[in-house]
């Protein structure tokens, strides 16, 4: 890398799990020319370039959550105007997989409004792993909180991924959830990594948190003992009725700048560009591509909120050269290096 850029930036072929808070501030910043350079090194080293992983998100059972998440329309606590909803039939979700699977998604992704599942849910919602893995694609569920037992029921039944997000650092977490603690979560992730299954863990930007706050979430998922396999940077979508509804807006360049620093702090993981993107200008994703992100999320609506239609991406992908996951690139990954990292 250029010489400007700190020893921080871990080699290609040396990802790191020692991150200090000082070192992770200092990639943050770093000239925000030089901070992208970096990033777009290590993910050339790791990832093929102008290739993009298409996920789809459908929430399988919506509202009435207990939790009192800060930034969430589905928590029961407020007034948003979601509609809880119970689980979805089995068939209703095959046919949205499908659809899906046709639109270019290779990763189907179930979202369900609880705070635990219950034993009986859990048992219909393997039943919809097993038949959307038979459909060919990958299949990730968040459900909240599991226990170790849970997740190998999950994992039994073929999911590949499971999601769940740390949300900030553990000093800022307080001031956005109460019903949970971060030790919880990180208990989740710890079943879900003994379960044997990958690991879909990020955060959100945007409800008020540091730059310091930024990059001890970044520290804290970097020094795992495995890093997550895909890493969403979600910018908050201010839902009106929700604690967050008034919270100011967050930097573009910060917003690239976090995803730039995952990039490069979790070299093989997938960085998606996640939740916020209505919001966000083409220009802006561009910016979040070229700083290393190579996920998005694919469809009309994650869960309850609004997500760029399938057209709009298209063209935006056209118009940068980039191709979805799984139907060749425009470029190659170096030799002898990994193409498409561990995700």
């Amino acid at each position: 890398m250029s010489a400007s850029v700190p020893r921080t930036c871990a080699s290609p072929t040396d990802p790191r799990h020692d991150w200090t808070v000082p070192e992770a501030v200092a990639l943050f910043e770093l000239p925000f020319t030089d901070l992208i350079f970096g990033a777009q090194r290590v993910h050339r080293a790791w990832h093929t370039p102008n290739t993009v992983q298409m996920s789809t998100l459908l929430s399988i059972k919506t509202g009435a959550c207990p939790e009192d998440c800060a930034y969430c329309p589905q928590s029961v606590r407020y007034q948003t105007g979601v509609a809880a909803e119970a689980l979805m039939g089995l068939d209703e979700v095959l046919e949205r997989a499908r659809v899906a699977r046709a639109a270019g998604a290779t990763r189907f992704c179930m979202g369900a409004a609880y705070r635990s599942p219950k034993a009986r849910d859990l048992e219909r919602i393997a039943q919809m792993v097993r038949a959307v893995s038979a459909l060919g694609l990958q299949t990730c569920a968040t459900l909240g909180m599991l226990s170790p037992a849970q997740a190998r029921t999950l994992k039994d039944a073929g999911l590949d991924y499971y999601n769940h997000n740390l949300d900030s650092s553990e000093d800022f977490y307080a001031e956005i959830i109460s019903t949970r603690s971060y030790r919880d979560r990180l208990e989740t992730l710890a079943a879900v990594r003994e379960a044997g299954l990958n690991v879909c863990c990020g955060g959100i930007v945007g409800m008020g948190e540091s730059r310091t706050d930024r990059a001890k979430l970044l520290v804290t998922l970097a020094n795992l003992t495995q890093h997550p396999e895909s890493v969403p940077i979600n910018q908050l979508v201010r839902v009106p009725g929700t604690p967050l509804e008034a919270a100011a807006d967050v930097d573009p360049f910060e917003f690239v700048r976090t995803i730039a620093a995952a990039r490069i702090m979790m070299p093989r993981a997938q960085v998606r560009l996640s939740a916020g993107r209505t919001a966000m200008s083409d220009e802006l994703q561009a910016l979040a591509f070229l700083a290393g992100a190579n996920s998005i999320f694919y469809g009309e609506k994650l869960l309850t909120t609004g997500n760029p239609d399938v057209e709009r991406d298209r063209t935006l992908l056209a118009r940068l050269g980039l191709v979805p996951e799984g139907l060749g690139h425009a470029g190659t990954a170096p030799a002898g290096t990994p193409a498409h990292g561990a995700a």
